[in-house]
């Protein structure tokens, strides 16, 4: 994908995000959701924290691609072995995260990093594009073993149209 296109998948993802939460009852927020432990509230913050952490990702996959790939090999090694650990911290950071931002919040959360992400990815040279390391494979199923910066980039919006066929809201049920 070039870079106009997964910034065009951000803007849909973010517009997506804002129709939902303004169009979904308290009610519907707080069904569950369907194949995760998640209610569709907690799950719909869930879906604006894998762009929050894609800020990260993007300070580490420039700090690994300037070192040998055995170095981000052995650092993805390490993150794979603490894969169990991982799951309950990322299930109980979704607990709360919405009740804490609140639906406003999330909205006004979900423009600062889409905005700072389609900048980000706006100034990035080709170059840095391609550059790449490696990544725990069992934290994500869109991690894949090596992965650019385009790819982290575009992982965001494949992480949140994954969950997003797991939300029972009436209008995505509907859809």
């Amino acid at each position: 994908m070039d870079p106009g296109d997964i910034s065009a998948e951000m803007s849909r993802a973010r517009a997506d995000f804002h129709d939902l939460l303004a169009t979904a009852t308290v009610g519907e927020l707080r069904r569950p959701s369907n194949g995760t432990r998640w209610t569709n509230e907690q799950l719909l913050f869930h879906m604006l924290f894998g762009y929050l952490v894609v800020r990260a990702l993007l300070f580490l996959v420039r700090g690994f691609s300037r070192l040998p790939p055995a170095a981000s090999r052995t650092f993805a090694a390490v993150l794979d072995a603490g894969t169990r650990p991982f799951h309950v911290i990322n299930y109980a950071g979704s607990l709360g995260g919405a009740r804490v931002l609140g639906y406003r919040g999330m909205d006004r959360a979900m423009d600062r990093v889409v905005s700072s992400l389609q900048a980000s990815l706006a100034g990035e040279p080709e170059a840095a594009l391609q550059r790449g390391m490696h990544f725990p494979q069992g934290w994500d199923p869109y991690f894949k073993d090596f992965m650019t910066l385009r790819d982290v980039y575009h992982y965001a919006t494949q992480h949140y149209d994954h969950h997003r066929r797991q939300l029972t809201l009436d209008k995505v049920v509907s859809r």
